[in-house]
């Protein structure tokens, strides 16, 4: 029969083996070494460190990563309700008409370089016979002269409505004219 020993007890100056420490931990022997290497533990002997030292040590570094975690993990959080909000300020702008999308300002424009467009073309139609009946080129350039004016007067008296912005932005985002979601199948 062998001789029956006590388990010795274990106190601050304990010190195991990398593979028992391992154990304890439940780590790898390999991960021992990397956390050797990266001086979160000591060997008190060669292959030897300190079972509670290690111990506490790994845990505030177990504490530490688990707080940097959380810390970015909020912070992603915040940086996501920041550009939600930002959108919503942005969307209700659009529909308060205090903000254009660039698209938008773009069709509006492209109307009105149409209608400009439409009514120059319409000069020499509306010119031809007028200016054939005048008997000196100055009259000819005056009566062209005083349509020309009318056109730009006409232009010149062109104003943003922002009804017709609006209806844009709602057609765009195929809501229906009260304010609501439309029923769009997708």
């Amino acid at each position: 029969m062998g001789k029956n020993t006590a388990p010795e007890k274990i106190t601050l100056d304990t010190a195991v083996s990398a593979k028992e420490l391992a154990i304890v931990l439940g780590l790898s022997t390999r991960r021992i070494q990397q956390l050797v290497q990266d001086g979160i533990f000591e060997a008190v002997e060669k292959g030897k460190y300190h079972l509670a030292k290690s111990v506490s040590r790994y845990i505030a570094l177990i504490t530490k990563e688990q707080s940097e975690s959380d810390k970015q993990r909020t912070e992603a959080e915040v940086s996501i309700k920041k550009a939600k909000a930002i959108v919503a300020v942005l969307e209700a702008k659009e529909l308060q008409g205090k903000m254009h999308r660039s698209e938008d300002v773009a069709d509006m424009t492209e109307d009105l370089i149409y209608t400009i467009r439409g009514m120059l073309l319409a000069l020499p139609g509306r010119l031809a016979v007028d200016v054939s009946t005048t008997s000196t080129p100055a009259e000819a350039a005056e009566m062209i002269r005083t349509e020309v004016y009318k056109v730009m007067e006409e232009i010149s008296q062109y104003q943003y409505d922002p009804k017709k912005y609006e209806e844009r932005v709602r057609e765009r985002r195929k809501w229906d004219a009260k304010g609501g979601d439309a029923d769009v199948e997708e």
